[in-house]
């Protein structure tokens, strides 16, 4: 699944916008394993019960793929990465993070207060500074497939 992405300004619109989907490697993996559950059930049950447990599990497996999806958004005057939300006055330095970079910080250089939008498919990340003298978190990790957007988004003025 791709990732989808706005751009432009306008009064309440996201200035940018992206959804982390798992990928279509995933999504084929997933589809197999629960074949292969439904294969197992429906041998010695019977063809029906194969099927509804193919059913039943390719729905789960749809439901978290779902679930494990992420978003984020740059947009009146907020930053959200999936669940969490900061305000942009609080957005201190923000970096771009290649692969090598990401890897590191989120090993072996990881500040375990920080707060991380962690994704394992989306390599690239970018680190926020939280320029907040009242929040304990020192910075953001987002992982995401476009870190120069998002970092333009971010530095933008306005």
């Amino acid at each position: 699944m791709s990732s989808d992405r706005s751009a432009g300004s306008s009064s309440g619109a996201a200035v940018y916008a992206e959804r982390l989907w798992a990928p279509w490697s995933m999504v084929v993996v997933t589809t197999v394993l629960t074949a292969s559950f439904g294969v197992a059930v429906g041998y010695p049950i019977g063809t029906a019960a194969g099927i509804a447990a193919f059913v039943v599990a390719e729905g789960i497996a749809v439901w978290v793929l779902l679930r494990v999806s992420g978003r984020i958004e740059v947009g009146d005057g907020l930053l959200t990465a999936g669940q969490a939300q900061l305000p942009l006055t609080a957005v201190g330095a923000v970096s771009t993070l290649d692969r090598t970079q990401a890897a590191l910080l989120r090993g072996r250089e990881a500040d375990a207060r920080a707060y991380l939008f962690l994704k394992s498919w989306a390599p690239l990340a970018v680190r926020v500074d939280v320029d907040d003298p009242t929040d304990p978190t020192p910075y953001w990790y987002i992982s995401t497939r476009h870190p120069r957007e998002l970092a333009a988004a971010l530095t933008s003025p306005g």
